[in-house]
């Protein structure tokens, strides 16, 4: 199992004294820690018209990160495709893989929630059909072939991109899922896919299930069963004991509950006795990991950004993550 770490990039304005900019920067110097303590990768979400996450535009943000750091993977989770121009999304991730030297990691979903999709004019019957669209064009025009395209909502007339993405034939892509049975339907399409538990299930075993018919879709498709990687999205903070944790964090963790769009709110009593976040010790943390990856999870991208959590509590977890956490799973300490 491979450990990154991933930001929704929550914001409470109403609720604590910190601005954008102060967010985006403690952002970017955990982007500077994650990469100096050996973390795989680094990921935010794309969200708008709400304070349920602060970044309209990952690829502005990832290209900061990216003159930030030299060697740890950089990634959307996810760019929401129905809401975008497909050129424009090629163009400007395309200057992300450039401006960080090939280290894109492209995380692509079609939406859900409603207030975007009301903001942008955008009907919601139609994000699947947009999605689809959008990732053919996008991939098209990654290529650095001059193309054209005719589909139902986007029409490309003989573009070719003037840059295109360092790493060939392009950069990885993953395609979200928010629902257990459309993993299949990703599998079937050949790309591999990410979740959030947490959103997803209520139980392990079932993402097993959810992983066994996408991984068995994907080869039907033909695809090789090592590109069939599952990264997921979790709440993870550590520290040194589950009692400590939960002093130290739980008042993070319920704001981020209570504050989740059109999500099922649940106990942080319950979250921990599902697994559905890794709260704790460095034990607890690794007994957690080790579920998710006996389930068939590739990619632990630990939420250690949440509910408005100080900083330093942030950094701190993430420095005994790396330090006791990621050895267990063959990671590097540093």
């Amino acid at each position: 199992m491979r450990f990154g770490v991933f930001s929704v990039v929550d914001h409470y304005p109403a609720e604590l004294p910190r601005t954008s900019g102060q967010f985006f920067g403690e952002l970017l110097e955990q982007a500077e820690a994650a990469e100096q303590l050996g973390f795989d990768s680094f990921w935010v979400a794309e969200h708008h018209f709400h304070e349920y996450g602060a970044i309209p535009s990952p690829a502005v943000w990832l290209a900061a990160a990216a003159q930030r750091t030299r060697r740890i993977r950089l990634g959307s989770a996810v760019v929401v495709l129905p809401f975008r121009n497909p050129l424009q999304v090629a163009e400007d991730y395309a200057m992300v893989d450039v401006l960080s030297g090939g280290r894109l990691n492209l995380g692509v979903g079609s939406g859900y929630l409603r207030h975007e999709f009301e903001g942008f004019g955008v009907r919601v019957e139609d994000k699947r059909e947009r999605f689809d669209e959008a990732l053919d064009v996008v991939l098209r025009a990654w290529t650095g072939e001059r193309f054209s395209y005719d589909g139902r909502f986007h029409t490309v007339r003989d573009v070719r991109l003037n840059v295109v993405p360092v790493q060939r034939p392009r950069p990885p892509v993953w395609i979200a899922v928010l629902r257990n049975e459309a993993a299949p339907h990703v599998g079937k399409r050949g790309f591999p896919m990410m979740m959030i538990p947490y959103a997803t299930t209520e139980r392990i075993d079932e993402l097993a299930e959810t992983v066994a018919g996408f991984r068995g879709a994907f080869a039907d498709a033909g695809g090789d069963p090592r590109a069939a990687s599952v990264p997921f999205g979790l709440h993870a903070y550590c520290s040194d004991s589950l009692e400590r944790a939960t002093a130290e964090a739980k008042p993070a963790m319920d704001r981020y509950v209570r504050t989740r769009l059109y999500a099922r709110q649940r106990p942080y009593e319950l979250l921990v006795e599902k697994s559905l976040i890794a709260f704790g010790s460095p034990e607890d943390v690794i007994r957690v990991a080790r579920r998710y990856e006996q389930a068939g999870l590739t990619d632990f991208l630990a939420i250690t950004n949440f509910g408005g959590l100080e900083h330093a509590r942030v950094l701190r977890s993430m420095e005994l993550l790396a330090k006791h956490v990621l050895p267990a799973f063959g990671g590097s300490a540093r």
